[in-house]
């Protein structure tokens, strides 16, 4: 009996990008670039997890003053972070990786106990999360401008040498917050109909676009989550007209959260599928939330995606591609306390390889 191919280990074009196997390593916030400046121990972090043709998508990384939510989080809107950046992508490139950069704006997910420059939060709405500060609602004439940080963020990426930008559209950050009805409570062009609640999105999607390249764009939606109170009475209609409106910019790949995971973490069962957003989207579809190497494999050979964003396994498993490409590899155990600590190698750098 011939053993079947393991689809996670097999090549996949993705655009102009040769991939040698489908295992991305997920967006994963880990607190270690003091003062918002990205660390020379990033270059290790990420260059042990590269490999030949293998993507990755950075930790989320702000894209202004105001965008800031934890201490130490990456950005990446001054010189000073640019070129901080650089060594970084230089170390993913040299083991021959594809680096793509995700840029984000928390609104108002943030506390301002991390803000003592007394940044405001803001958001579609002035509803605030619970127990957190009422952000400001954005003023319809003040939206351009945050278009504009994200389109001067994705300039500085490329700047940085990465390969692209991945636009944080996912789990009750900013332009979720626009395009969630559970929290978009507008009455402007910004709110209301689901036309409306996408438009903030869409825009940055084409200003980004018009500055990079399509081929040089991905997005990050979960239309099914809930985190930050983040909901929406139909997830479906919302994801089905995300992927459809996205079409008509061409970008390179859509990576969606699957519905099992309503909050961080933790997998629920779910009756709902991405398969119709799947089948919907023109460019390279993703697929994350909760899987192993069996689920990969078989959400691959069903055809329900193209590549597969791994998190918790891939920061404990820095050779997690190698090891899944065996039948019967042991996986190194995660510890999730020390998942945000700011040290530069412990729960960061020390986990074992294989050999």
């Amino acid at each position: 009996m011939v053993a079947m191919e393991n689809p996670l280990v097999s090549p996949y074009k993705m655009g102009k990008f040769n991939l040698s196997h489908r295992v991305v390593l997920a967006p994963l916030t880990r607190q270690r670039s003091y003062n918002h400046v990205p660390q020379s121990h990033a270059a290790l972090y990420y260059s042990q997890r590269a490999s030949k043709g293998g993507l990755l998508i950075s930790e989320a990384t702000v894209i202004s003053l105001s965008s800031q939510w934890y201490p130490n989080i990456p950005a990446i809107w001054t010189k000073e972070q640019v070129q901080a950046w650089k060594p970084i992508v230089d170390a993913v490139h040299a083991k021959g990786g594809i680096f793509f950069c995700q840029i984000g704006h928390v609104g108002r997910v943030y506390d301002p106990e991390y803000h003592p420059d007394g940044q405001e939060l803001i958001s579609s709405t002035d509803k605030p999360l619970t127990q957190f500060t009422p952000p400001r609602r954005l003023r319809t004439e003040e939206i351009s401008h945050v278009i504009n940080d994200f389109r001067l963020a994705a300039r500085n990426a490329i700047e940085a040498g990465f390969d692209g930008v991945e636009i944080h559209g996912a789990h009750g950050f900013l332009l979720e917050q626009f395009m969630k009805d559970k929290v978009n409570d507008r009455t402007d062009e910004y709110g209301g109909s689901l036309e409306n609640r996408c438009r903030f999105t869409l825009e940055v999607v084409e200003a980004i676009v018009n500055e990079i390249g399509a081929e040089r764009v991905g997005i990050r939606l979960s239309p099914y989550a809930d985190y930050a109170e983040s909901g929406d009475s139909n997830p479906e209609a919302l994801g089905l007209y995300l992927v459809n409106a996205l079409n008509k910019y061409g970008i390179l790949y859509c990576h969606m959260v699957e519905p099992r995971m309503k909050t961080v973490g933790e997998k629920v069962e779910s009756p709902h599928s991405l398969v119709q957003m799947r089948k919907a989207f023109n460019g390279t579809f993703i697929v994350a939330g909760g899987y192993d190497r069996e689920d990969g494999i078989k959400a691959i050979r069903e055809n329900r995606t193209d590549l597969v964003a791994y998190g918790r396994l891939f920061l404990a498993n820095p050779d997690l591609p190698k090891r899944f490409a065996l039948d019967h590899a042991p996986l190194n155990k995660y510890n999730r306390q020390t998942f945000y600590t700011s040290d530069p190698v412990i729960g960061y750098t020390d986990y074992p390889f294989l050999e």
